[in-house]
């Protein structure tokens, strides 16, 4: 029983890093499109911020509620935070 608790464990140690990598990867690129989009005076700011905004939003919610999502399905096992009464 206990290598089964492992084996969740450690599948939600990997999916955790996966997902928190690529938000970080996905939020990078996006400010980059921005401060290239302020910099650069060939590039239309109006048409950057109307791209990127909504796909800014849309990532950055699925990926926190996904994490979320991960952190709600693990709440069976005790917690410290939960103040276990015995």
């Amino acid at each position: 029983m206990n290598e089964s608790g492992d084996i969740k464990g450690k599948l939600t140690f990997a999916v955790t890093l996966m997902v928190s990598a690529t938000l970080c990867v996905s939020v990078l690129v996006m400010v980059v499109a921005l401060v290239a989009g302020l910099w650069f005076d060939n590039i239309d700011n109006a048409e950057i911020f109307k791209l990127i905004s909504p796909a800014f939003q849309t990532i950055i919610g699925g990926f926190i509620g996904l994490l979320a999502g991960i952190k709600l399905g693990n709440a069976d096992e005790e917690s410290p935070c939960r103040g276990n009464k015995k």
